[in-house]
Formats: C-alpha cells, structure tokens, sequence
C-alpha cells in the first residue's frame, strides 16, 4: 500500500543506522511490528494477579520421569 508521509527525517535515519537497516521502508515496518508487540505486551501485564489458581495443585506430579 503505497502512503506518503511527512516524517521525521533524523529519525528515520538514526533508526535506520541503530537497526542495521538499508531501507526506509524495512526501517518503518520493523518500527511498527516492534511499537505492535510492545503495546501487546502491555496489555498481559493487566492481567498480572488477576488469574485465580489451585494452590494444592501439584504441577510437578504431570512431569515425566526417566
């Protein structure tokens, strides 16, 4: 999908040479994956303690033994 827009040329050129990357575009699509997968990431961190559990479950009691 073609797009034009006005961005920040110092910043695409400094994450272009943090990133290794020899286009703008790998720059732009990589910078957007990784702000997707962070904010995702967040989002579990709201689930933290809220997920309720067996404290006499014995998880050591599925393991295979050999």
């Amino acid at each position: 999908m073609a797009t034009n827009l006005a961005l920040n040329p110092e910043l695409i050129i400094e994450a272009q040479k943090i990133g290794g990357f020899k286009t703008k575009k790998d720059t732009v699509n990589t910078a957007l994956l990784e702000f997707i997968q962070r904010h995702k990431q967040l989002e579990i961190v709201e689930f933290f303690g809220s997920v309720d559990y067996d404290s006499k479950y014995n998880y050591k009691k599925g393991r295979n033994r050999k």
